[in-house]
């Protein structure tokens, strides 16, 4: 039998049950295809394909130069290689984005009436959305509920191996390079972010592993603190399938003591799927605030604090560092991206939309359910949601979990001058100090675009309107 396997979000050769499935059957024929047909909101942004490149080029040299890479229509094309290359069975890894269930159910009944054989698995969440739901078959809005659920009542896959040995590809009949599918941009800008991270299977395994031996030991404290190396930085690796949760789940089971930090990192985990849970049951929730009372929400339009809030450029440090460490590195950490997120939708009032895009298009990890459900959460508008008044001071912010200031002057440099002490709220350093240093605020760094305690009492005056215009 000649097999198919079409590699989406699945960028690996182990624990992929539609791969192994398709090598078990006989001949494969491995292919990736940059699909034309996706809407706008499920195009992936620049610093997305910058990894996305890499990470095809590390699975390519897996299969020994035998994948085959395409742009355009998926539908048309996985149906036009079907045909040239005679292929009996098509198999894939099942996708969760309201797009790909429309387009992946049509695809299925069209290969089907072509007379192929077609199966999809589950291999980049560790519980279908249409498991982890209520008794009465309705969809969980509170994450606690949907954790306590999914640990009682799913059970979570083994794991799969394949040996090389078992994988028989079918030989290309055309030219497959991958910098035809034109992910990276011609000026180059991607490779001093690249050289922050190791796309692919082997850079994943190894980044977990580093986690588990570094970073789990201190993870339920420390993955507050930026400077710290507690966090896992695996989630671009999961987005883009280089590693599955599955091998993370048993890796911390096999390896890691049942202490604090493990429950913490496996409610993360679960939080994931949570999102994707989320976007499944909700399929507008990138567009739509899942909480209707928000559409009347009295946002603002302000073109200049958007570009500031962009370009690190708000006149408070610990934002503009986390700004700045998303526009160099294609990533944030955690607790910074709640701190910015916080100060753009409640400071700034602006649309929570305007940041889910701009994450969208600077994320190495961008994923469609974990940034809609994230951003949809700090606005206050979505599911579990943190309430509107919660409202985070990025100076208090920044001097609790940068105590040291290692990370905020990491991407803040122009601010070692001052002392420590007037770090995340440098206007209020004395003009003697100030001129004995030959700092100028204003012209070494900007003047806050907002007062931070003005911005906080208008922003639930804005709260207070849009709960008074929802009950009309």
């Amino acid at each position: 039998m000649r097999t198919l396997h079409w590699f989406r979000n699945d960028l690996r050769v182990q624990d992929n049950p539609g791969l192994s499935a398709a090598a078990s059957r006989g001949a494969v024929l491995p292919v990736f295809i940059v699909d034309s047909d996706q809407p706008e909101v499920c195009k992936p942004g620049a610093a997305s394909d910058a990894w996305l490149h890499c990470s095809l080029e590390r699975l390519n040299g897996s299969l020994s130069g035998g994948l085959l890479t395409k742009k355009g229509s998926a539908f048309a094309l996985i149906l036009e290689l079907c045909k040239t290359y005679r292929i009996d069975a098509v198999t894939w890894n099942r996708g969760y984005e309201p797009y790909s269930i429309e387009r992946d159910t049509a695809l299925k009944t069209a290969l089907k009436e072509a007379g192929i054989q077609v199966d999809s698995f589950s291999a980049g969440l560790l519980y279908e959305p249409w498991h982890a739901v209520k008794k009465d078959g309705t969809p969980y809005r509170v994450y606690t509920p949907f954790y306590k659920h999914s640990q009682a009542n799913l059970k979570i896959r083994g794991t799969e191996s394949l040996e090389m040995s078992q994988l028989n590809l079918i030989r290309l009949e055309e030219d497959a390079a991958i910098d035809d599918l034109e992910l990276r941009p011609g000026i180059g800008w991607d490779q001093d972010m690249m050289r922050h991270w190791q796309p692919g299977e082997i850079g994943a395994r190894q980044r977990l592993e580093i986690f588990i031996e570094e970073g789990l030991k201190d993870y339920r404290v420390g993955r507050d603190f930026p400077a710290k190396a507690s966090v896992s930085r695996l989630s671009p690796h999961l987005h883009f399938g280089e590693i599955s949760p599955h091998q993370v789940a048993a890796a911390l089971s096999a390896r890691a003591p049942r202490t604090d930090n493990f429950e913490h990192f496996t409610k993360e985990l679960v939080w994931r799927e949570f999102s994707y849970h989320l976007l499944y049951h909700f399929p507008d929730l990138p567009e739509r605030n899942l909480q209707s009372k928000f559409d009347h929400f009295p946002w603002e339009d302000n073109a200049d604090w958007l570009h500031a809030w962009q370009h690190g450029k708000t006149g408070y440090p610990i934002v503009d560092a986390g700004m700045r460490e998303l526009w160099q590195t294609g990533s944030m950490h955690n607790r910074v991206r709640m701190i910015v997120a916080s100060f753009l939708v409640k400071n700034l009032r602006l649309h929570w939309r305007h940041g889910m895009q701009w994450f969208w298009d600077c994320l190495v990890d961008a994923d469609l359910a974990s940034n809609s459900a994230g951003w949809q959460w700090c606005a206050g508008s979505g599911a579990d949601a943190a309430p509107y008044f919660r409202i985070f001071n990025p100076i208090t912010q920044g001097q609790r979990f940068d105590p040291e200031g290692a990370y905020t002057l990491k991407y803040v440099p122009e601010l070692k001058k001052l002392p420590l002490k007037y770090l995340f709220d440098p206007w209020n350093c004395p003009p003697e100090v100030a001129d004995q240093l030959s700092f100028s605020l204003g012209s070494d760094y900007p003047n806050p675009i907002v007062d931070v305690k003005q911005s906080r009492e208008m922003a639930l005056m804005a709260f207070t309107e849009m709960k008074r215009l929802a009950a009309l």
